[in-house]
């Protein structure tokens, strides 16, 4: 950490101001395709052994080169053209979930088809998968499932259906965050604090393009350090034993250790465990403190205390010993804590939305500027022609899912698009806009509730592209490009090649992966483990709207209201209890949502915390540390996407190898 002196005596640089300028062109276009080519293969194997997205690391990995590129040819970076290269970088490999899931997903959208494959042919699945159309997956027994390949017919639904549903989410996405845009930011003149972070950090890579390295680069070097010399011990050895060795070696298991076989004696029903990962304790340095505060406390509340309680109560009747991490919370989940939860997420919405109805009464009217015109040059849309957008791509999903599931009744579909998103949206870009974070501005359990109390019978739904969605951070993104005076035109061309080389590079390989192998399999630790959970999860709801009274009795069995009612009582009376003693809120919103949480990620995530609030802090100070904290985590992204590349290549290239010769 030779640079840690430099970093406490400079300042964070501002973005510059002048005239709008383009951020497209033939640099970017080049480097979209690195990144296609080059870092999607390595996010999705590094997703399917380690759960650990390259999201972070490969926007600063593809900023770096070209820029070191750009200074050997004596070519200078603009900012325009470097923040444009972010978001490019960022959209190719970004983590992503399939609505419904809550499975991590990695590669671009072919992730999604994956997951289905995996999901039908699932023990979770049995009893569902004749219910699963053909339009989601091939069906089980399927030649294109048993071959592991996409190029079949019977995937040509859904890769159609894909394709429709990824052009309409980002129109969607980006009119009517650029409709918020306008709304928040240039009629009502919120700040958009938390802008200032990529601006200022595009900023910073074109001072460094000019050969001015600044405070930021100290600490993103030291960050990729920590990320290569642990990638090493996490990643290479594993990957590299695996294809020199008959048996792949782990210095450290992948994801975590668990010791809820061990204490099944102390601690009936409990869970516990350690994630081996070290991005779990720099996450705990860049999350607000008191919220990883009260997750911690809740996590290990209910493992070690509640859950052992309520086993001898009879409650958590499922558990028996035995039984490792994910069985056991799959267990209490359905005995308890899924009900409880719901009470919980009851209180977090209303507490939510009435904190973002007090914000948006005591802003109204403050701050607020005249409807005037648009900054000359920085390529505006009429207001009218982006709803228009965003009206005709939401019918569009509207009509889709009327098209797909015509049973479903099509007014929940027309208010999740036409009433509940842009709503939500907008709350959400107030919140951003006014804090920098959308905080408590939820409502879990919505779409299920909904598809519940439909009167719906069928599980096609649940597969669906439903146009439920949360577009409040795109405002942000506009708030960026403005700060960088970059024109918004370029962000559309950027999306468009985005779109068209993420879903082609995204097919390839994902194709040529999943033929090397099942996924998941043992040759991929972190899906083994976890998508068996998600799967069960989602096949419990989706059964849950079959014909009959199985799917009726399932949930009626599971979701207990006197449960429900327990955790609304108790949630709001913590909350009241902690208003009153002048506590954070923060505290209430992690110890809710840490009642679901693996004890495995709050440790390490709570000692990071610590070690940031009070040695971190206390030696950069609070404002400076604020600013290094993303920044050191974004570079040990990028230190383990590095060293994690090299091995990952080596492994797809003797395994490619290993399927010709045999």
């Amino acid at each position: 950490m030779s640079g840690v002196g430099q970093w406490r005596g400079q300042a964070p640089e501002t973005p510059e101001v002048g005239p709008f300028e383009p951020g497209f062109n033939l640099k970017t276009l080049w480097a979209a395709v690195f990144v296609g080519l080059v870092m999607l293969p390595g996010a999705i194997y590094l997703g399917l052994v380690t759960g650990q997205s390259m999201a972070g690391g490969a926007e600063w990995v593809t900023l770096i080169l070209f820029i070191e590129i750009a200074k050997r040819t004596f070519v200078r970076l603009r900012t325009q053209e470097i923040i444009v290269l972010y978001w490019v970088a960022g959209g190719l490999v970004a983590i992503g979930g399939k609505l419904g899931t809550g499975a991590d997903l990695f590669g671009g959208p072919f992730g999604s088809l994956i997951w289905d494959q995996f999901f039908i042919q699932s023990p979770q699945a049995d009893g569902l998968h004749q219910y699963i159309p053909d339009w989601v997956a091939p069906p089980r027994g399927s030649e294109a499932l048993l071959e592991r390949t996409f190029f079949h017919l019977a995937w040509l639904k859904p890769m159609a259906i894909l394709l429709v549903v990824v052009v309409l989410q980002r129109i969607n996405g980006l009119s009517l965050g650029y409709v918020l845009f306008r709304l928040t930011h240039d009629i009502e003149r919120l700040p958009f604090p938390m802008a200032q972070v990529q601006a200022g950090g595009a900023t910073a890579l074109a001072e460094t393009s000019s050969k001015q390295e600044g405070w930021r680069w100290q600490v993103f070097s030291t960050g990729a350090f920590i990320g290569a010399i642990w990638g090493l011990l996490y990643v290479v050895v594993p990957t590299l034993s695996g294809v020199f060795l008959t048996e792949t070696v782990s210095i450290l298991p992948i994801p975590f250790v668990d010791f809820t076989v061990p204490m099944k004696v102390v601690l009936p029903a409990g869970v516990l465990g350690l994630a081996t990962d070290l991005v779990h304790v720099l996450i705990g340095l860049v999350l607000p403190f008191w919220i990883v505060v009260g997750s911690f406390a809740a996590s290990l509340l209910v493992n070690l205390v509640a859950n052992p309680l309520l086993y001898n109560a009879g409650v958590l009747h499922t558990w028996s010993p035995g039984m490792s991490a994910i069985p056991t919370m799959i267990a209490n989940s359905f005995d308890f804590w899924l009900s409880f939860s719901i009470g919980g997420a009851l209180v977090v919405a209303g507490v939510g939305f009435w904190g973002a109805g007090k914000v948006l009464h005591q802003a109204a009217g403050k701050g607020r500027g005249e409807a005037t015109h648009p900054p000359a040059g920085r390529g505006d849309l009429a207001v009218a022609k982006a709803l228009g957008l965003w009206a005709a791509s939401t019918l569009g999903f509207v009509l889709l899912v009327w098209f797909l599931v015509p049973e479903f009744p099509v007014w929940i579909t027309l208010f999740f698009g036409f009433v509940w998103t842009p709503i939500y949206s907008y709350i959400s870009a107030r919140m951003i806009g006014l804090t920098g974070s959308p905080q408590g501005v939820s409502f879990p359990y919505l779409r299920e509730g909904s598809f519940y109390l439909s009167g719906y019978q069928g599980a096609a739904i649940w597969f669906a592209p439903m146009p439920l969605f949360q577009w409040g951070y795109e405002a942000q993104v506009f708030k960026q490009l403005e700060l960088t005076r970059t024109r918004f035109d370029s962000l559309v061309k950027m999306t468009a090649l985005s779109l068209l080389i993420l879903f082609a590079c995204s097919f390839l390989f994902w194709s040529f992966i999943w033929k090397l192998g099942p996924i998941p399999s043992s040759a991929y630790p972190y899906v083994q483990k976890f998508w068996p959970f998600h799967a069960t999860m989602q096949a419990f709801w989706a059964k849950s709207t079959l014909a009959g009274a199985a799917g009726k009795g399932l949930v009626t069995e599971i979701i207990r209201w006197e449960y429900v009612a327990a955790g609304l009582g108790f949630s709001g009376l913590l909350y009241w209890a902690l208003g009153a003693l002048g506590a954070p809120t923060g505290i209430f919103y992690g110890f809710v949502g840490g009642l679901g949480q693996w004890p495995h990620f709050a440790i390490p995530n709570f000692l990071g915390a610590l070690l940031g609030r009070f040695y971190l802090r206390q030696r950069f100070g609070e404002e400076r540390w604020t600013s290094y904290a993303p920044i050191l985590l974004a570079g040990y992204s990028c230190g383990v996407g590095l060293i994690g590349m090299t091995s990952i290549a080596v492994a797809l290239i003797s395994k490619a190898i290993s399927q010709v010769v045999f």
